[in-house]
Formats: structure tokens, sequence, C-alpha cells
């Protein structure tokens, strides 16, 4: 790779549907690219990371994307109002000449600076086969992308806001972002600030997404257009919780609803109740590690939100009970037998931590 010989193929475009009903291209590179892209992403990480903004949290070490849903809770319990950014197409629209002189800034290696220019010029190929040239834009999913929006966005976002607006808190994940005001009106300046700055560095701010939102709680009340925001699949708004004087009412972030609609079509496609064939030891190994990354991500917060899907893959368990073993074809006999075995193995299936009740209907 130092000698410069090395030539990157095209990349594989995957088309993956969104939740909302349209397309997202993904570039999978060949292995052997990857292990490339890794080489200088390596490279680029160990320059860039100590300047990068301590509100910057996505691909970072020692960073997780937990940390910045922690910490935009904290600040939203200490400010009113939430800008709440989309960039439109930001993989699809991020201009090289900047992603370039962003890597240059950090590199003094030509070798590094040669691939990454090569990386992004790569055309995309079709399942056809037909290669597709572009002029603009970083693959999502190749190896280096992310450590190059990091780049990009830490000179185009970051550090603008810290120059600009130094008062002004915000946690940024790659491309996702909130941004939190003391009132409406610096919200509505700081918004018309970074509409400008986006599109002086190639990019825009999504019309619809972009949002400014009033963190309505207990003690802020008011009617307002938008009293809610998604980020990093939590959704932030009014909940009941309950404090040391009793219960309140807060800001706080839960399971968004795509999140958990999403987690809920796959539970469905178990067909868990189908799968007999297969012992409870089975079940365990099988769907154990799944519930528990859920648990552990979306359980970090509000935890409760969850227990009604959990309670679900319960149901679809004794339905598998019932259909397994005659003799507990009964609702009856499930029962007992069901809380039996709970008392006895209350670690067996990973979920069983939290809920070990079934819904009354299954």
């Amino acid at each position: 790779m130092s000698s410069g010989s090395y030539f990157p193929p095209p990349v594989r475009a995957v088309q993956i549907p969104k939740p909302n009903g349209g397309i997202r291209v993904l570039g999978v590179p060949t292995v052997a690219d990857r292990i490339a892209q890794t080489v200088v992403a390596g490279v680029l990480e160990q320059a860039a990371e100590s300047v990068f903004h301590p509100d910057s949290y996505g691909y970072r070490p020692g960073r997780s994307a937990l940390d910045a849903v922690a910490r935009c809770r904290e600040r939203c319990w200490k400010a009113d109002w939430v800008i709440d950014l989309d960039i439109k197409a930001f993989f699809d629209s991020v201009p090289w000449d900047l992603v370039l002189k962003a890597v240059a800034a950090h590199t003094d290696r030509p070798w590094v600076l040669l691939y990454v220019r090569r990386w992004l010029q790569a055309p995309l190929q079709g399942a056809d086969g037909a290669l597709l040239p572009r002029d603009r834009g970083t693959p999502q999913g190749s190896a280096v992308s992310p450590v190059l929006a990091n780049l990009f966005l830490h000179y185009a976002f970051d550090a603008w806001m810290a120059r600009e607006f130094p008062g002004v808190g915000f946690e940024r994940y790659v491309d996702d972002a909130v941004v939190h005001c003391v009132s409406e009106a610096q919200a509505h300046h700081v918004l018309a600030a970074l509409r400008k700055r986006m599109r002086e560095v190639g990019l825009e701010l999504h019309p619809e997404k972009t949002r400014v939102v009033y963190c309505q709680d207990a003690k802020r009340r008011g009617s307002y257009e938008h009293v809610e925001f998604t980020f990093l699949g939590y959704t932030f708004r009014r909940r009941h919780a309950d404090g040391r004087n009793g219960k309140f009412l807060g800001f706080l972030p839960a399971i968004s609803k795509k999140a958990l609609g999403r987690i809920s079509a796959e539970v469905r496609s178990w067909r868990l109740h189908h799968r007999t064939s297969l012992t409870s030891q089975d079940l365990a190994r099988w769907i154990n590690p799944i519930v528990q990354g859920w648990m552990n991500y979306y359980g970090a917060f509000y935890k409760s939100a969850l227990y009604p899907l959990l309670a679900r893959i319960n149901a679809y368990l004794m339905r598998w009970v019932r259909k397994k073993y005659k003799r507990l074809r009964s609702r009856k006999k499930a029962q007992a037998t069901w809380k039996q075995f709970v008392t006895g193995w209350p670690r067996f299936y990973a979920h069983w931590a939290w809920v070990t009740s079934v819904p009354r209907v299954w």
C-alpha cells in the first residue's frame, strides 16, 4: 500500500429498503479492499482522535451511542429547546474536495491521501454489473467511511459550532445531531445559521425532518407544534417517572416506535410457536444473545417501555410449550408448569431478568 500500487476495485451496490419507503444504497467492498480501508482508517483515527470534539460520539474509542443519549438527556433537563438536525443524504452528498482537505490536515503520508481519493472515486457496481460513476459522496458500508465522515463534520459542524456558538451544547453521532438552546429565539437563530453553514460545505438540512422542539415536562408548559424528537433509536418526550418524592413528569428518552416496530417484526418472523422440533435449550441459545442485545441498548433508559415486547416473547414461548407437549395443552397445566420453570431457572431466558409474566391472550 505504501508503494501506491494498490488500485481499489468497484464497490458492489446493495439496495436496502428504508422504513419510510425509500431506498438506502450501501457500498460493499471486497475483502481485500476492506482490509486496506481498515489500515487507512486506523492511521487517520490515531492522528485525528486527539482533536475531535468531546461531543462527537460516533465510531470513536471509549464512546458509544448510549453515551450520546445520556448526555442529551442531561442537557434536555437544563435547556428548554432542541434543534433536531437531519442532514439530507449526507453519505451521498459529501463533497470530495473538502473530505480530502480534512484528511490532508491530519496526515503527512501521501499514500493515505492517495487511497482515500481512489476510494472516493471508485464506481458503484449494480446488480447487473453496470458501473455507476460518482462525483461526490462516500459509500455507506466501507470501513473508512466513518472516520471520513467524522473528519469532514468535525470541521463542517463541530469546530464551527464551537467557534460561532461556544455556549451552545450539542451531541453528534456521525451525521445525526441534536443542538440544545435556552430559548426558542436562540434555537431559530442557530438553525438559520446552520442551514447557511451546511450550504457552504455542500450539504443541506432536510426541510421536513429538521425541527425545533420544545422539551416539555411538568414544569415546562404551553402549546407547541413539536414536543418530542428521536435520537439514536430513542424518542425523547414527556413521560411519567419515579423520583425521590414520588412520581413526576420528566422529559425522558425511551425506545422509539420505529425501533420497537422493527424489533416486534423480527420477533414475529421467528415463529417460535412453530419451532416444536427444537428444545428449550436450543431456543435459549438462539434468542438469548439477540434479546440481551436489545435489553442492553434499548433498556438503558426507561426500560419499562420494553416490557410489553418481552411479555410478547413469553406469549410465543407459552404457545410453543403447549404445542410441543400434549400433556400441557390445557391452559391451567401450562401456566402451572411455566411458573414452576421460571421459579427454578429464573435466568434461563435473558428477558426473564425483567419480565416473566405471560399476557392473558396467548
